[in-house]
């Protein structure tokens, strides 16, 4: 098979390399996210063709060799026609063939010759009275080279299936992509209503994934609008989100802002801080820091708990943190900003650990950067998820051009929102997350729909699958 493998920022830009490099009905194999960007794997319709037409390279009336059973290429052998020969006196018995047992095995798989023909030369040999000893170490030799013959044979066999199961997987995918695009292709003619409300799904910044579920389980017989209102229905009603501030602020705790660098955790915190501070008084919250890497780190956070009257705390490893959390059991909420890590660093699990490696739980929210792309927000959810996330902070949303990406990731990771962040003001840019307005949002911030066309669609809905989808509420 020529399988070409093609790569871009986006499934639009890799889409469009395929359709130029093998033309519209190329096949897609695959269609995955690989370090911040697409890979497709293609093949050629004439490629794929020709893999479902036998191939036949043996010539006409060329006998058939059964791998499987060592007798078989020796049976499978055209026998010479007897001869008429005149009397003669009876020929000799042919000497025994004491070998004859460990043809099959000689037959499945190559051994040496060498030691083969030595122990064969030594076989009439071994029919004179010898001593005792000698005997027993020509058939230990003649063991071990059976055992081995068998041994090769089953390591042959067991490549040779590991090779066939490959290829029926790879025929396998193929196919179930074909179908897949000629089933789209026909729903998109019958219901075109589907094609417009994907369109909508996708230039909103929704996952192909997700937006394949969502219309697998669209009810019939709903024009465009109604489908689009019942996407958006559902769509809310999986986005989970804290009710009130009760379970945070009331209730209290112990709180560690993670995630990458950048992502706004240490502004998130003062103003979780300022809100607490408003409800209770600075006397009832502590702050701790434990990013000792940036220059000025714990100094900003200082700065806020200095404006709050809030004493800052800093700890550099489990052993410092579990003393500060025993010196404030009596404090009402204690929030820990943490120092960012890519989500690639092994230093992700380490902290992790730190976090929960204390005698208190520690409630750990996720802050997620509504500019990054969709791949990289899924891995940073699933390197920090550890344990269990208690819920996230959606940051940075004025900034982001798309907001269905980060909600496509809260949806199919099924992680609960706490608040959303809009700007750097404290504590006035962090609001409680609801559902609704982040889904109006996101469908009002929606790109232009006809980046898609007619054609890309069905290759597009074939490529998506079910990987990282957990299930979707339909409510």
């Amino acid at each position: 098979m020529n399988v070409k493998k093609f790569t871009a920022p986006t499934s639009r830009e890799a889409l469009r390399k395929v359709r130029e490099a093998l033309g519209p009905d190329a096949v897609i194999l695959s269609n995955r996210p690989m370090d911040g960007v697409v890979e497709i794997l293609a093949l050629a319709n004439d490629d794929a063709a020709s893999l479902a037409s036998p191939v036949d390279d043996a010539p006409p009336g060329a006998p058939h060799l059964d791998l499987d059973d060592g007798h078989a290429a020796h049976m499978a052998r055209p026998q010479a026609p007897p001869m008429q020969r005149p009397m003669a006196p009876p020929a000799r018995p042919a000497a025994p063939e004491p070998m004859m047992a460990a043809r099959p095995a000689m037959a499945a798989a190559p051994v040496p010759r060498a030691p083969f023909a030595q122990a064969m030369q030594s076989a009439p040999q071994a029919m004179q009275p010898m001593p005792s000893a000698q005997p027993a170490v020509d058939m230990a030799g003649i063991t071990a080279l059976v055992a081995e013959a068998v041994n090769s044979a089953k390591a042959n066999a067991a490549a040779e299936m590991h090779g066939m199961m490959s290829e029926l997987r790879a025929m396998r995918g193929m196919m179930e992509t074909q179908l897949a695009e000629l089933s789209w292709g026909n729903t998109q003619q019958r219901e075109p209503h589907k094609a417009a409300v994907l369109r909508e799904l996708l230039a909103a910044g929704f996952s192909t994934t997700l937006a394949r579920r969502l219309l697998d389980k669209l009810p019939a017989g709903r024009g465009a609008d109604e489908a689009s209102r019942w996407i958006r229905t559902v769509l809310a009603r999986n986005v989970g989100a804290m009710a009130n501030e009760d379970a945070l602020i009331e209730r209290g705790g112990v709180f560690a802002l993670v995630g990458p660098t950048g992502v706004g955790k240490t502004t998130s915190t003062a103003k979780l801080a300022a809100r607490c501070v408003m409800r209770h008084g600075p006397e009832k919250l502590a702050l701790i820091t434990t990013d000792a890497y940036r220059i000025g780190a714990h100094e900003q956070l200082r700065i806020y708990g200095k404006i709050l009257g809030v004493m800052v705390h800093s700890v550099k490893d489990e052993a410092d943190l579990r003393i500060a959390l025993k010196e404030l059991r009596n404090k009402h909420t204690v929030l820990i900003d943490t120092v960012g890590v890519s989500q690639r660093d092994q230093m992700v699990t380490e902290q992790v650990a730190m976090l929960q490696g204390t005698d208190v739980d520690v409630k750990r929210l996720l802050c997620l950067n509504a500019t990054s792309t969709q791949e990289t927000l899924t891995e940073v959810v699933r390197a920090y998820q550890g344990s269990g996330l208690a819920g996230g902070i959606i940051t940075k949303l004025d900034e982001a051009a798309s907001l269905g990406n980060v909600l496509d990731v809260v949806i199919r990771q099924k992680l609960q929102l706490f608040y959303v962040s809009n700007g750097q003001r404290v504590p006035e840019d962090l609001h409680l997350a609801q559902p609704a307005e982040l889904v109006e949002r996101a469908f009002r911030l929606k790109k232009d729909v006809s980046e898609y066309t007619d054609g890309e669609l069905p290759m597009l809905m074939a490529a998506a699958g079910n990987d990282g989808l957990r299930e979707v509420h339909l409510g």
